[in-house]
């Protein structure tokens, strides 16, 4: 990570939202999070908000993901990114992803929960 990331990351302007991680070539690469340019440093010095960003693993670890990510089909999710001793750390989950019936039951729900909020705002 170069300077201006970590200043942005100190000032807690990281969005991990859409972020994920991937395993490439024995590597693993952050992919998506956006960390919001340091406006202190202007222009010139600056990152791009959403490049590509590679995580030091440990081999074993890094054997480890691998294995269970290719088997079951599983996705790694940014959890936190926070500073201990001055090396930014980012906790990263194994996630599964929504079958299609459960995003159609997710969407049923909070659609009746809407109506249920017009119910009683008219109410």
């Amino acid at each position: 990570m170069t300077g201006t990331e970590v200043k942005s990351i100190r000032a807690g302007k990281v969005n991990l939202q859409d972020g994920y991680a991937l395993l490439r070539n024995g590597e693993a690469w952050l992919i998506n999070v956006h960390i919001s340019p340091y406006n202190a440093s202007g222009q010139y010095f600056n990152h791009e908000p959403r490049r590509t960003r590679k995580l030091l693993l440990h081999r074993k670890e890094l054997r480890k993901l691998i294995g269970t990510v290719e088997q079951q089909g599983l996705t790694l999710i940014p959890l936190k990114m926070y500073l201990k001793r001055g090396w930014v750390k980012v906790s990263i989950a194994l996630g599964k992803g929504k079958k299609l019936h459960d995003k159609r039951e997710d969407l049923k729900r909070r659609q009746d929960q809407r109506d249920i909020q017009r119910a009683m705002k008219s109410y």
